[in-house]
């Protein structure tokens, strides 16, 4: 029964309810890649741009630094403030509440984009079009990392990086099939894609249980002990499991009380797991990768690059390629703080070498090719060693009672440096501005660099470890090298030794401190 157990194909409720959840970071990456080529259509440069010389912009129209910052970075500052705010939201309503809350936000966003000419109705959509991105990559996140069992954890949130880029391809063939149409309804198509996960989602969710762990935090135990047998293989030890999640819950009460925002940094070991999470899934914008993802098809259209909606496609292909590899090797023999620094150094100096190569020969031909390849270098060695790590990190970090504050923290923390390069990569890139063009790599290496270090020296190795056993490490405050070899001994046992110690304590003392301390008692 065992082995049945631990096949993949015994755990197919799991697989399914996790590939539903799996269309939310599939629903971001379409507009990531849709508005990133927007911005480079000459249909949708005619409404919201201006008409320039060939000489300044290589398609003969361009957009107003300022409305290019708003367009591409509200969307991101809307996924800041809901991703913010998950922790309050998720003290009264489940995740699958909230993605639905989600669907909703993304449906009537998209109707502001598409029935309006004017800049400001479009600057509204993308901010809400954000509150649900927001809602969207981070209760997928909590709901996967609380569902999923420890084995396949990592695949699943390497399937939750690979639908993120996948969903960037998808969005960059529509622009790359409609980028030519000289009318509106170049981008109109594209958005007219939107609708379509938003609307399966929302009948998907009908079919999947609530997240187990949220509802056993809840105390609704009979709930979570149903959802668990849905989740689980026949015959799995499911009381068990809940037992532990139940006893690791009620460890974290004992050790921090309440449960508010001001408790992630009340005591040490909460303080130190905010700390973690939050700068984990900053790893992503310290990398620069959002630079790229927002303005490639832009940024390789005034670097000119020759068809450049067609080398977009091959940067998130490439991208994708990544993550199919991570999830064939990586993810079953990598150690995920190794990797994460390999991926870093690469970035970095990828960043270095495109901004030193367009630098000293910024017009050839030669150029826009050795950009086109470094490129995809990157997109490769951030998806296969950055991305995917980064938000796994984040989410196994928190403790369960503070997991939902922490990491909607972190995932606010992570929003807003992405909504910060967003803002201000215009200002570095746009002919308008500076002008650097590919230059801004220049600010990206050290940035790599110094993310680097940090992963050496502070995050733990969390890989292959159950929620209860990580928690279970921080609390005996282990620094971030051992925790790869420690051997735990499970909530259970811990709360057992605990009272035996308690009873032997009480056993050994004398009949008049038993009698005093009853008096002190009454």
């Amino acid at each position: 029964m065992a082995p049945k157990e631990e096949g993949w194909t015994a755990h197919w409720r799991c697989f399914l309810a996790c590939g539903f959840i799996v269309l939310s970071p599939f629903q971001y990456g379409v507009d990531f890649g849709l508005i990133g080529g927007l911005q480079a259509m000459v249909g949708f440069l005619k409404i919201y741009g201006y008409q320039t010389s060939t000489a300044t912009s290589a398609i003969g129209w361009n957009l107003e630094t300022m409305r290019q910052q708003l367009i591409s970075s509200l969307m991101t500052l809307g996924a800041f403030l809901s991703s913010g705010t998950a922790g309050f939201v998720a003290a009264k309503l489940g995740r699958k509440q909230c993605l639905w809350i989600a669907c909703g936000l993304c449906c009537v966003s998209n109707i502001i984009m598409m029935a309006t000419e004017d800049i400001g109705a479009l600057y509204a959509g993308r901010f809400l079009i954000g509150l649900a991105n927001g809602y969207f990559m981070t209760f997928s996140q909590l709901y996967i990392q609380e569902s999923s069992p420890a084995r396949y954890r990592g695949l699943f949130l390497t399937a939750f990086q690979f639908f993120t880029s996948f969903g960037t391809l998808i969005g960059t063939i529509i622009d790359w099939a409609t980028a030519k149409r000289p009318d509106k309804s170049a981008y109109l198509i594209p958005l007219g894609m939107i609708y379509i996960v938003p609307v399966f989602l929302t009948v998907a969710l009908f079919f999947i249980p609530e997240s187990p762990r949220w509802l056993i935090l809840q105390g609704r135990i009979d709930e979570g002990q149903k959802a668990l047998r849905w989740l689980r293989p026949e015959g799995a030890a499911v009381d068990q499991e809940a037992i532990e999640i139940q006893a690791a819950i009620e460890v974290e009460k004992e050790l921090g009380g309440s449960v508010g925002v001001l408790d992630m940094f009340k005591n040490p070991m909460d303080r130190r797991r905010t700390f973690l999470a939050v700068s984990a899934v900053t790893l992503q914008a310290a990398s620069g990768s959002m630079f790229i993802i927002a303005y490639k098809a832009y940024f390789l259209t005034m670097a000119k690059v020759s068809d450049p909606f067609a080398m977009s496609n091959i940067l998130s292909t490439m991208g994708i390629l990544a993550i199919f590899f991570n999830s064939l090797i990586v993810v079953r023999f990598g150690r995920r703080r190794v990797i994460t620094m390999i991926g870093l150094g690469v970035c970095g100096v990828l960043q270095l070498i495109i901004a030193v190569t367009y630098d000293k020969n910024p017009n050839s031909s030669s150029t826009g090719t050795v950009l086109v390849a470094l490129t995809c270098l990157y997109m490769m060695s951030y998806n296969g060693m950055i991305s995917t790590y980064a938000w796994l990190a984040g989410g196994e970090i928190p403790s369960q009672r503070l997991r939902s504050y922490t990491f909607g923290l972190a995932a606010a923390v992570g929003f807003f440096f992405a909504w910060l390069t967003t803002f201000t990569a215009p200002y570095f890139i746009n002919p308008a501005s500076l002008n650097w063009g590919p230059r801004y790599g220049y600010i990206w290496f050290p940035s790599c660099i110094i993310a680097g270090v940090w992963v050496f020296f502070f995050l733990p190795e969390t890989k292959g470890r159950t929620l209860e056993e990580i928690d279970e490490m921080f609390e005996a405050k282990l620094p971030a090298r051992k925790f790869r070899k420690h051997v735990c001994v499970g909530h259970v046992a811990h709360t057992e030794k605990e009272e035996e110690r308690r009873a032997s304590s009480d056993h050994e003392k004398s009949p008049s401190d038993v009698q005093h301390a009853e008096v002190n008692k009454v």
